[in-house]
């Protein structure tokens, strides 16, 4: 008899809900808002629950939900496409300087972040002229984004050859980590930007729309779903996968910048695609699980098939991981895609004060302002908890600390 790693919720009326949760906090709202999507009629079989679960907007973090015959714009969100890139190079922590602010200016000035509040200013997270990267990277993007514009033409005033390569703001970053071995790795999180964020908004107000239409009663608005067939499914669909298209190129455009502006400012030559990993962990995927042919909803979750690599970051001052997948069909071959907050933001800033921030820390050259203490590793569940709950999903192949750390 296997032991499983997991545990289930089973209520009247839902699918089962099986949570890899053992020693990590889950708080009663996110227990709550995962019944309420294991209650909709389209899911097949269950629902995943990662360790790094926490309540999120529409639907919960740290989510693995398949479906057939229908979707949930809300279960992806608004920041389609997020996800990690990694690329270890070939040198060591002794070939860094050791000042590494310099460092640290050299990726805020090569790589857009941060968002410029005021209206009609320039906004110092977007390009004001797009480098050549960009324009190359948005010529394999701009023919399809021309189609999902003619149905959708609200779609096209939004930034998006403007934002192509660039940051953004919140609990995305660029870091410089060290692994077991001290060598140097590049890592990086980020999504689909505004253009992503428009399409995610746009679709979720269409599929709420159409539930008032139908007289769909939901527990919860949020969970608005959009049926196969229905007029804006395969919309959505096509624009969801366009979307995620242009996140990872956006990481490799940045990946690339970063790249050339270590060469300036590091002396030791050095190559950059010793091992290279790039992957979503909010998206939707055409997947096969016991028989059938699904839609897979990851929202913040990252595929972890047999022998496939993926990222699972800690928050800034903990640890990252880098790991290989054990292909577990229990959790329709997914891993947690971080530690997972286990405060709000607004929470986070009243309980953490910049002391704790600077210390906790204090062996990264990183910001150390009020407006990033929502980020403290405070705020985050403890990594090695959220590993040691899921080590039937994934084994560790690195393990990475960061040194430099750029926020937006």
């Amino acid at each position: 008899m296997t032991t499983h790693h997991y545990d289930v919720i089973q209520e009247q009326g839902a699918v089962p809900i099986k949570l890899w949760t053992r020693g990590v906090p889950l708080e009663d709202e996110a227990r709550k808002q995962l019944q309420n999507i294991a209650k909709l009629p389209f899911i097949h079989r269950w629902i995943a629950v990662m360790p790094d679960v926490h309540l999120g907007k529409g639907a919960t973090v740290g989510s693995v939900v398949p479906t057939i015959g229908a979707i949930v714009p809300a279960a992806v969100g608004v920041d389609i496409g997020c996800g990690m890139i990694a690329a270890r190079t070939t040198l060591v922590a002794s070939d860094l300087p050791d000042n590494l602010s310099a460092i640290r200016s050299a990726i805020e000035r090569a790589v857009p972040h941060g968002r410029t509040a005021e209206r009609h200013a320039r906004d110092k997270g977007a390009w004001e002229n797009a480098p050549a990267l960009a324009v190359e990277g948005w010529s394999q993007l701009v023919a399809d984004f021309e189609k999902i514009c003619e149905r959708h033409p609200r779609l096209k005033n939004t930034n998006n050859l403007k934002h192509l390569g660039t940051l953004g703001t919140g609990n995305h970053f660029i870091e410089i980590c060290l692994d077991e071995d001290q060598r140097v790795w590049f890592m990086l999180h980020s999504g689909s930007r505004g253009v992503g964020n428009a399409i995610g908004t746009h679709f979720i107000t269409l599929a709420k729309e159409e539930m008032r239409r139908w007289m769909i009663n939901l527990p919860d608005q949020d969970l608005a779903y959009l049926p196969e067939g229905s007029q804006y499914y395969g919309d959505y669909v096509f624009a969801v996968d366009w979307a995620q298209r242009y996140a990872r190129i956006n990481r490799e455009i940045m990946m690339r910048h970063v790249v050339e502006a270590m060469r300036k400012a590091i002396a030791k030559p050095f190559e950059a695609q010793a091992e290279a990993v790039n992957c979503h962990h909010n998206y939707v995927n055409r997947e096969h699980h016991f028989g059938k042919n699904v839609l897979v909803t990851r929202k913040g979750a990252v595929s972890a098939r047999k022998g496939e690599l993926g990222i699972i970051p800690g928050s800034m001052g903990a640890k990252s991981f880098i790991v290989r997948g054990l292909g577990n069909e229990d959790s329709f071959c997914s891993c947690s895609h971080g530690a997972g907050r286990v405060m709000s933001r607004t929470q986070a800033k009243k309980m953490i004060s910049l002391d704790d921030h600077i210390a906790a820390t204090a062996h990264v050259e990183c910001r150390k302002d009020a407006d990033v203490v929502d980020e403290s590793p405070a705020a985050y569940k403890s990594i090695d908890a959220v590993m040691e709950a899921q080590k039937d999903l994934v084994e560790i192949v690195h393990t990475l600390r960061q040194v430099v750390c750029v926020k937006g």
